[in-house]
């Protein structure tokens, strides 16, 4: 029995991107978090709770853009040229992000400044261009005997915009929601606060997104279930235990708040995310380049995908366990002298 080398390297993308939105995402929000802080040491002390992961997160989003190179350069091509404008975007913002991560810890009263405000932004455009990237890709893109025939701003509209406000206060969700769970005492009441105003906020966002987008992507509403006079009961409930989901995560999230607990309302937070991503999975699977690519068309030869298969077979375990080895390690609250105990 042969391997299917082009589905399995659909998976491996498609959770490689899961991880990255739902790890690098909390530590995005904590930089929009970051100018609601009440002092410099409060902000001190959220960069300590991410120190020793934000750039393991960052892995998951090499080898999500790495493997849609590697694996399936067709669809790599026609989306590209796409999307250019904010790729870089986000490109160049998580590297002023990252820049200003390990200088502000080093910097002067005056640079510590400069750099808190060069973190909060990389963080915020980082996120606004992830969400455009998204919406961009959702809202289909324009081919022409298999490449881009469309214009260099098609990703420009306001279904992305919604998209990446979307993104926005669902990062910020569950930023706070993370600081719950790593913080204490007045950080800790504060974020409760901020997770109170994102909550909502990023629920009827996410509410607007998927009432948007079976609006406006026939081929979406199609998947699920809309046939133009209604609604067929059988497609319908064949998807709703997705937005099942949604509401389960928004009602533990709500609860771990009311509660005052510590690690429920970042694990509603989540699964809300995991909700909202497996929605528009089921929009547009199998393709790659919606609406009109699928993954098998785009795939690269057996030959180069079994080849980095042994070579992912080999990387992914020890990431994978690296990533619970540190994740384990530093466990613990961080405290207002930025260490862990």
């Amino acid at each position: 029995m042969s391997l299917d080398l082009p589905l399995i390297w659909a998976a491996i993308i498609a959770i490689a991107v899961l991880l990255y939105v739902m790890l690098d995402g909390f530590d995005l929000g904590i930089g929009i978090l970051f100018p609601f802080a009440g002092s410099p040491a409060e902000r001190d002390v959220m960069m300590s709770t991410v120190a020793p992961v934000w750039d393991g997160n960052e892995t998951w989003l090499v080898l999500g853009g790495g493997g849609l190179f590697a694996a399936f350069p067709f669809a790599y091509a026609a989306l590209m040229p796409a999307l250019y404008i904010p790729i870089l975007m986000m490109l160049l913002a998580l590297i002023l992000r990252g820049v200003a991560f390990e200088f502000r810890l080093r910097a002067r009263a005056r640079g510590k400044r400069l750099w808190t405000i060069a973190f909060a932004a990389g963080s915020i455009v980082a996120t606004l261009a992830q969400g455009l990237v998204l919406g961009g890709f959702i809202q289909g893109v324009t081919l022409k005997d298999g490449r881009f025939a469309g214009d260099v701003l098609d990703w420009l509209s306001p279904y992305s915009l919604l998209v990446a406000a979307g993104l926005v206060a669902g990062y910020a969700l569950i930023g706070a929601c993370w600081l719950i769970w790593r913080t204490e005492d007045e950080l800790q009441g504060r974020a409760r606060i901020w997770a109170w105003i994102a909550l909502p906020a990023a629920a009827m966002l996410l509410a607007a997104v998927s009432f948007a987008t079976l609006l406006y992507h026939p081929e979406v509403a199609a998947r699920w279930g809309w046939t133009g006079d209604g609604f067929d009961p059988v497609r319908l409930a064949r998807l709703s235990p997705i937005s099942l989901l949604g509401v389960a995560g928004l009602a533990i999230a709500a609860w771990g708040l009311t509660r005052r607990a510590q690690g429920w309302p970042f694990a509603g937070a989540i699964l809300m995310f995991l909700s909202g991503y497996l929605g528009l999975a089921a929009g547009f699977v199998p393709y790659v380049v919606p609406y009109s690519v699928d993954f098998r068309h785009a795939a690269n030869a057996d030959n180069a995908l079994g080849l980095m298969l042994v070579g992912v077979a080999i990387l992914l375990p020890a990431i994978i366990g690296y990533s619970i080895w540190v994740y384990w390690i530093f466990r613990g609250k961080v405290g207002v002298d930025a260490g862990y105990h």
